[in-house]
C-alpha cells in the first residue's frame, strides 16, 4: 500500500451538458481552475463512448483491457480520482455504472464519454498529498504513485 495525507480545498459543482466529453471537460476544468488533485462523483445521462469492463486474462500481465462500447443512452453513476500525470497535467481516473432497462454495465470510462442532455459533478480538491499518476510498465497501466 502506498498512502499519502492531504488538505481538503475548494469544492466545484459542475453541470456538464448534452455533448460535454469525459474525462476531457472535468480534466480542462482543473486546468483551468488550478486544481491538482481531487475525488469526484458524477450523475447523469451518458450517451455514447467506452469504457474497460476488465482485463482479458485477469493472471496475465500486462494487462491487456476489455474494451465496452456504449450504444444508446444510459443513466450514469461514477466516482473517480483526478491526479496529476508525469507533466503535472490533471488526469481523471473514473469508474461508472451505467444502466438502461435493467442492464447495466459498469467499468473505467475511457476519453469521449459523452454527456447525454445533463451530468452533475461535484469535485472536491485534495491538496499536498504528493501523489501522481505514473506508467507501471509491468502492468501496462498507469497507476496512482507517490512522487
Amino acid at each position: 500500500m502506498k498512502a499519502a495525507q492531504g488538505e481538503l480545498g475548494r469544492i466545484f459543482v459542475l453541470r456538464l451538458e448534452d455533448g460535454d466529453l469525459l474525462p476531457q471537460c472535468v480534466e480542462e476544468f482543473a486546468r483551468d481552475n488550478n486544481v491538482e488533485a481531487g475525488v469526484c462523483a458524477l450523475v447523469g445521462g451518458i450517451g455514447s463512448g467506452k469504457m474497460v469492463v476488465g482485463p482479458e486474462d485477469g493472471d496475465a500481465e500486462p494487462i491487456t483491457p476489455m474494451l465496452h462500447a456504449i450504444t444508446g443512452v444510459a443513466e450514469a453513476a461514477a466516482v473517480g480520482t483526478l491526479f496529476p500525470n508525469e507533466r503535472g497535467e490533471p488526469v481523471l481516473h473514473m469508474h461508472a455504472a451505467l444502466g438502461r432497462e435493467g442492464a447495466t454495465a459498469t467499468g473505467c470510462i475511457r476519453p469521449g464519454i459523452e454527456v447525454w442532455k445533463i451530468a452533475e459533478l461535484v469535485l472536491i480538491e485534495i491538496k499536498g498529498t504528493g501523489m501522481a499518476r505514473r506508467l507501471d510498465p509491468n502492468l501496462n497501466a498507469v497507476v496512482l504513485s507517490a512522487e
